[in-house]
């Protein structure tokens, strides 16, 4: 589905990322996996995927929180002078907390890492897809953006603003090549998830679903694959809940 395409994937080292490096890699695809810092087991794994299925996976580390490394690490992608034919937006934080609870500091901070930095670095890729007329961005934001769940206010607002910015691409950039979608993930089975939310809360969501059950990263990963390929080439500016029927 994907043979032959150049991906960049962010947040590659666990949940939902790691997840995706697999998929698209099964898929034919070639990957610059980015991560916040240098892991030698996460090098090696991306080595195994790699050799198992015949591609390229370049470790890209970078954390999407500081503006100057955001460019370096697009610095070094565009020195492999290769095109990009999609960018997958994963790397992003949790934070739950009452509105009233909230600080700026911490709403400044969620914003910074699922919003601003995303941002940015999605401005440097388009620059490069721009030059091929052509390109797919993949944006994973939340449930929580659509549906304003309490004590959600700083994650679910920073996620509705993905949601926009996916939106706002796929209309300017449409007649250039250039498709958007965003993936808006209910409870899936992550490190984040579990860290941020009591296995009470966590039961409550998934029994109130139509499936009655958590989502696993590889069905966010399957979708984004999906929306990447040319099988989505005509889907642009689009939401997929993928919550089991939140």
């Amino acid at each position: 589905m994907l043979k032959g395409k150049n991906v960049i994937i962010t947040g590659s080292n666990r949940g939902i990322g790691h997840s995706m490096v697999e998929v698209f890699a099964k898929n034919g695809a070639n990957i610059w996996a980015c991560a916040r810092n240098k892991n030698n087991e996460f090098e090696a794994e991306i080595t195994g995927i790699a050799q198992k299925y015949g591609v390229w996976v370049k470790p890209i580390y970078f954390d999407i929180a500081d503006e100057n490394q955001i460019k370096a690490g697009f610095k070094t992608i565009a020195a492999d002078k290769l095109s990009v034919d999609s960018l997958i937006n994963n790397a992003g934080v949790t934070y739950n907390a009452l509105f009233q609870m909230t600080s700026m500091g911490k709403m400044k901070e969620t914003f910074q890492i699922n919003f601003f930095g995303p941002f940015l670095f999605t401005q440097f890729v388009i620059k490069q897809m721009l030059k091929h007329k052509a390109g797919s961005i993949v944006n994973i934001a939340s449930s929580a953006a659509l549906d304003g769940n309490a004590g959600r206010a700083a994650y679910g607002a920073s996620k509705a603003a993905v949601i926009c910015q996916t939106k706002a691409i796929a209309e300017e950039l449409g007649a250039s090549g250039i498709r958007a979608n965003a993936i808006a993930p209910g409870i899936t089975d992550t490190d984040m998830v579990g860290q941020s939310m009591s296995d009470e809360v966590i039961n409550e969501t998934v029994m109130n679903s139509c499936l009655k059950r958590i989502g696993q990263p590889i069905e966010i990963a399957n979708t984004a694959a999906f929306l990447a390929s040319d099988r989505a080439s005509y889907i642009t500016g689009q939401v997929f809940r993928v919550d089991g029927g939140m």
